[in-house]
């Protein structure tokens, strides 16, 4: 809102009721003018609508446009560079290092910057195992941003406790301070900007949510470890033995819509945290990709679109009919929906499992299509393929992504979110594995009979059917091949698929074409994996792939 009109808006009685006694004059912020503590969904919808944030359509949910930034800015993020973090942080091209006296320039024109505005503010926990919950403040410059809060976080209803309810962590929101490269030391105009000494995140001029989500994920893969928790980027559910599964993968690799399976319980879809407890949720809701989105094939998500609670993102809809369009990508490919865990039915109402996980699910997205639909691997092998996150980035989930899916290698399936070097997240992950006897699987949700323009995306069913027969125990009495380049074992047979599916061979026209590209993707992996060789064993260096030539 503006800073000169003085008038009330829908929640300005209200606006203290659920105020924290730690204040934001606490955190630097002072001669504001209003701020909003804590509103409730209901008051949060009248404020965004009331102030042209979004419409509602139909159904209930409240859609929304990011404008200029319809993805995460990853060449944007910042780490402040300073003496208490900086020999633990592997510092590159995901953690670019930002120099302090940037940082406090910077923090100097936001507050600025803020004075007699209005903020939202929603005091949440990260983390749904009590054990491991971290207190985070969400300070928001827009209503909508404060609603992407509650719906993504924990949140706590009692006034006594928000009322003492102090920050171990914060995020600051304001899409409309713009940085300046030559000023503050940024790449464009916008930023995210993490300091942990200062127990502080800035993200500036973007309208885009999934930077607030993103942020909170990459504070909780740093901090966690020293409690000797394996930060993870994967959905997880659990089956009524209390089996839990988890499925790694990138943004678009299939993780939320194979993880929602109506006959087994969601734990969360998209960040985790094993602990020698079990397994843990980061958030309290879904930030799932709804592009072309099947009320056939992903019923319980589809769902979610027509409830009140859920924010669209830059989804197309009627204005005269308030009817959404889910297959219209004029916007942008990454249309997204943020919504309550509980919106989807069969959850783990509490977040976590005092279980350990018995089968782990590598998600690649293969867009050259050769890689088999599933494959069994080993300790050694779930070891490289972990450090290797080799997948294909879909279309709309970062800036500057085109139609056409880009092979990448991504490592632990999150890079981008990593703050410590692949090798101590591989390392955990190994010992848990071996400790709990956990399968690993790699599974391939990408393209068949040809690459991506080519062949077509893998049936979603062939998909689930696989899964579920691995899940089930129904894998551990059909035979395996040994697959020629790498090494992996692939079944012969899957009980629902045909056998046809496990050959990607025969559903290319010409098979010696096929083989090339098999040996081309090959050698992506031994290059890729280089630059991790140094502090890796024999055996998981040994467990990569083979050249054709050196097979035949």
């Amino acid at each position: 809102m503006s800073k000169y009109l003085e008038f009330n808006t829908p929640a300005t009685k209200e606006a203290m009721e659920l105020a924290s006694d730690f204040r934001l004059k606490n955190q630097g912020l002072t001669f504001l003018d209003r701020v909003f503590w804590n509103l409730p969904d209901e008051a949060l919808y009248e404020e965004a609508i009331f102030r042209n944030e979004g419409k509602m359509i139909k159904g209930g949910p409240l859609l929304v446009n990011t404008g200029k930034h319809t993805a995460r800015a990853a060449a944007d993020k910042f780490v402040v560079q300073e003496e208490s973090t900086q020999k633990d942080i592997w510092w590159g091209i995901y953690n670019r290092p930002y120099a302090r006296e940037k940082w406090a320039q910077l923090v100097g024109r936001l507050q600025a910057w803020a004075q007699g505005e209005e903020f939202f503010v929603q005091d949440v926990y990260a983390g749904s195992d009590p054990d491991y919950k971290l207190p985070v403040r969400i300070v928001t410059e827009k209503a909508w941003h404060s609603l992407f809060a509650r719906n993504m976080f924990i949140t706590t209803a009692d006034k006594d406790e928000l009322k003492k309810f102090v920050p171990e962590f914060t995020v600051i929101a304001v899409p409309g301070l713009k940085v300046d490269p030559i000023t503050d030391g940024t790449r464009t105009d916008t930023g995210i900007i993490i300091n942990f000494d200062q127990r502080t995140a800035i993200i500036a001029n973007t309208l885009y949510a999934g930077e607030i989500k993103k942020s909170v994920f990459t504070v909780l893969n740093y901090l966690l470890t020293f409690q000797d928790v394996l930060p993870m980027h994967c959905s997880a559910n659990v089956g009524d033995k209390g089996d839990v599964a988890l499925f790694f993968g990138l943004s678009g690799t299939g993780k939320t819509t194979l993880s929602a399976d109506p006959k087994r319980r969601l734990i969360g879809d998209d960040e985790h945290g094993w602990s020698s407890n079990g397994v843990f949720n980061f958030e309290g809701g879904c930030y799932a990709k709804v592009i072309r989105l099947s009320a056939e094939h992903e019923p319980q998500i589809y769902e979610t679109t027509r409830r009140f609670g859920t924010i669209l993102e830059n989804v197309v809809f009627d204005p005269v009919t308030r009817i959404i369009d889910l297959d219209d990508d004029i916007i942008t490919e990454n249309t997204r929906a943020s919504y309550p865990l509980e919106f989807i039915p069969n959850v783990v109402e509490e977040g976590y499992t005092r279980t350990h996980p018995k089968n782990v699910i590598f998600l690649t997205c293969d867009a050259s299509g050769v890689m088999p639909p599933i494959a069994r691997l080993t300790p050694e092998q779930a070891q490289y393929h972990f450090i290797s996150g080799y997948t294909s980035k879909i279309a709309g989930t970062e800036i500057g992504l085109g139609i056409e899916p880009q092979i990448t290698f991504s490592a632990c399936f999150g890079a981008p979110f990593m703050v410590k070097h692949p090798f101590e997240y591989a390392e955990m992950l190994k010992q848990r594995m071996l400790k709990h006897g956990a399968n690993v699987w790699l599974v391939n949700t990408g393209w068949v009979g040809g690459r991506f323009g080519v062949g077509k995306r893998i049936s979603i069913r062939h998909t689930r059917n696989l899964l579920n027969a691995a899940l089930e125990g129904k894998l551990d009495k059909v035979k395996y091949r040994k697959d020629k380049l790498f090494g992996y074992e692939v079944p012969m047979s899957c009980p629902d698929v045909p056998e046809d599916v496990l050959y990607p061979e025969n559903s290319w026209g010409n098979k010696d074409e096929y083989w090339k590209k098999y040996d081309a993707l090959a050698a992506r992996f031994v290059e890729n994996f280089k630059l991790f060789e140094k502090g890796c064993s024999e055996e998981v260096i040994a467990a990569g792939p083979k050249r054709l030539s050196q097979v035949k």
